[in-house]
């Protein structure tokens, strides 16, 4: 069961933090809270705080689901070959590589990945639109994880 107090002191925190999501994750239990997406629950809007007499309630997810996003079989999973630091440019001050919508041919460099001190480029192995960027810059990620999706029907 989930302390109601601690359920109530992450809603607080989101609602004065400037942080978007806070994703909290015990036992088997994962809590997901968000400022503007909306809730499992179809529920939008800032998080708040429902009176004593009617706790909030709680939706008690598997660790294995992850929330789906709509069925895209044409597009192509870019996934990391290694574990590493996923970095988007050459250097702090440089244009990322890619966007979203930019169009790549097989060959262009997508990102770099950081693995021991070295720096790996990540090339496109097809030709396509950038649909999706789901790692942010300088975040860690792991082996196999996706990093891109690309239309290749552009």
């Amino acid at each position: 069961m989930i302390d109601l107090e601690f359920l109530e002191s992450l809603i607080r925190s989101l609602d004065r933090s400037s942080l978007d999501t806070i994703e909290v994750e015990s036992g088997g239990t994962r809590i997901r809270l968000s400022k503007s997406a909306p809730s499992l629950l179809g529920m939008s809007g800032p998080p708040t705080v429902m009176p004593q007499a009617a706790p909030p309630e709680v939706v008690e997810v598997p660790q294995h689901v992850e929330p789906a996003l709509p069925p895209a079989s044409d597009l192509v999973d870019v996934k990391s070959p290694m574990v590493g630091t996923f970095y988007r440019s050459a250097a702090p001050d440089a244009p990322p590589y890619v966007e979203v919508d930019s169009v790549v041919s097989a060959g262009d460099t997508l990102c770099i990945i950081e693995a021991m001190k070295l720096m790996n480029e990540l090339e496109s192995e097809i030709e396509g639109r950038v649909v999706e960027i789901l790692v942010e810059n300088a975040e860690p990620v792991e082996y196999g994880q996706v990093l891109f999706k690309i239309d290749p029907a552009r």
